[in-house]
């Protein structure tokens, strides 16, 4: 299945799909870059919600990615439906790649109040079926990928629980790596 143009990641957990329909936004914001020539140049942001059911780990990597990967061209920013803390796994396997998701903190989607987003990023079905309609012309977009914590309950040692959060953090790195063209910025 096609995502905006592209063809899936790699991935054996993520299937990307495009829902029809949008949750709502419109507000563009903009910034200012410079060209070769070192001219200032506006270019507009995409402002991204990355949402998952306790904004716990796969959209906290998600926002770290973006923000690491993309500052300038995409505000992140990572909700859940019913929040409750970051992972201390999912923050040791991004402290391994060099990005500090710690300040990011675990919020609820209400906790956004009125803020406008051109996309949010259902990351789980859970957060999918529970999405909120969001202010504006938000659109929905699901990539579901495989969860951290329910893959190493069962694992029998720290580095074999660790395994599975590297794996989903690549995935979501695949996914972060191409989002500037795939939304068509």
């Amino acid at each position: 299945m096609a995502w905006l143009g592209m063809s899936p990641p790699r991935s054996s957990s993520a299937e990307i799909v495009l829902l029809g329909m949008r949750c709502a936004h419109g507000i563009g914001c903009a910034a200012v870059s410079r060209n070769e020539n070192g001219v200032a140049e506006s270019m507009d942001v995409v402002r991204v919600l990355f949402l998952c059911t306790g904004n716990a780990c796969r959209s906290q990597m998600a926002e770290g990615w973006t923000r690491a990967l993309h500052p300038r061209q995409i505000e992140a920013q990572s909700a859940g439906i019913k929040p409750s803390t970051i992972n201390p796994r999912a923050v040791a396997v991004m402290d391994e790649v060099n990005i500090d998701i710690t300040r990011q903190g675990s919020k609820s989607v209400a906790d956004l109040g009125s803020a406008a987003f051109d996309y949010v990023i259902t990351v789980c079905d859970n957060a999918r079926e529970q999405c909120p309609v969001l202010p504006g012309n938000t659109q929905h977009i699901h990539v579901p990928f495989d969860d951290p914590p329910q893959l190493a309950a069962e694992a029998r040692s720290e580095d074999e629980a660790l395994v599975h959060y590297r794996r989903v953090r690549d995935e979501i790195r695949e996914l972060v790596e191409g989002l500037p063209e795939r939304l068509g910025r």
